[in-house]
């Protein structure tokens, strides 16, 4: 899929920054981000993910890590989309606690301590708010605006600004949390699966010097689809039997519907029989097909959760510290 580099033992923290065509970024962000975490003492990596660029941007982030032993790279063979390569970043960073941005440099990386130093027992999740956006209004500001407020009611997790990419986790929350399609966006509503505690706050937002936006009203669809999917996840990914029996029910009550009407003309001697009770049969046959498909996740749930917790005992009771023998090199995604 890709290639990367410098794949060692656990940090303080990880920078994780999705690229696509962004060659006229990449080196003012990775300085960017340097600069921004000098006077820190945090021991960290920066991962560049490409998402499968046609411009320089590539090469100039080989060249980066050819002098910066802190910059790891990950590159796709085509364009997957920002969720898959934020995926990507996430799976392979080492830190305790995780930030994504954007590689545009409209996030601005001096927000990063204070994103991280909002993490404590309290809160697990910090996102990012673009108090003073610098997009445009019709196309960026009011669809955002209106999908936020979407997303919030129908999530029950109130942020108010779920397009922004700066972020920060811990590492043990956000590597339980699935990412696929365009799901980057309800990290928060998919963190509270887990329990996690979430904190909004403000931070920087500059207008784009470089490049072009790579997203537009096009996307809204995609958002509507995954918005319905997180909706079910998030409702139901410990109750699946609840979930599928919701589904069967109103076809289980058609079912019924249509038996009445075999029975009526049974009784009148009138209709054709056969075909009402074709559709009776696969109505049932649904119905039940749906609750068996609830019963087997709701089987499959429990079972996973049981695992887990004899994993967390057999780790508890076998705990250990430090690496011996840390390893370093190259490995291929």
């Amino acid at each position: 899929m890709g290639e990367t580099s410098l794949i060692e033992p656990a940090l303080d923290l990880s920078i994780i920054v999705p690229l696509f065509n962004e060659e006229e970024n990449v080196e003012l962000m990775f300085e960017a981000i340097v600069s921004a975490l000098i006077d820190t003492s945090y021991q960290y990596e920066i991962i560049f993910v490409d998402d499968g660029s046609r411009d320089r941007t590539a090469e100039l982030v080989r060249t980066l890590c050819a002098q910066n032993p802190q910059l790891a790279f990950i590159r796709f063979r085509r364009n997957y989309g920002q969720t898959p390569a934020m995926a990507a970043g996430i799976d392979h960073a080492r830190g305790k606690v995780l930030v994504t941005m954007d590689g545009d440099l409209q996030n601005d990386p001096r927000d990063i301590p204070d994103l991280v130093g909002e993490l404590d027992d309290n809160h697990d999740l910090v996102v990012g708010w673009r108090v003073n956006r610098q997009d445009r209004l019709i196309t960026r500001k009011i669809p955002s605006m209106i999908a936020n407020k979407l997303i919030g009611k129908v999530t029950g997790v109130p942020i108010r600004d779920n397009g922004c990419s700066l972020k920060a986790y811990k590492a043990s929350v956000i590597k339980k949390v699935p990412l696929y399609s365009e799901l980057h966006r309800f990290i928060p509503a998919m963190a509270s699966i887990t329990g996690a505690r979430v904190k909004q706050v403000p931070v920087r937002h500059h207008a784009r010097q470089f490049g072009e936006s790579k997203y537009g009203l096009g996307r809204i669809y995609r958002v509507l689809f995954d918005l319905l999917i997180v909706k079910t996840v998030t409702r139901f990914a410990s109750r699946p039997l609840a979930g599928f029996a919701l589904v069967a029910l109103p076809v289980l009550v058609l079912a019924l519907v249509v038996l009445g009407i075999i029975v009526g003309q049974a009784v009148s001697g009138d209709g054709p029989l056969v075909v009402w009770s074709a559709v009776f049969l696969q109505l049932m046959g649904l119905g039940v097909f749906l609750i068996t498909c609830g019963a087997i996740g709701e089987l499959v749930f429990r079972r996973s959760k049981a695992r887990v917790h004899e994993l967390a005992l057999l780790t508890s009771a076998s705990t250990t510290y430090g690496n011996p023998n840390p390893a370093s090199g190259a490995s291929n995604v």
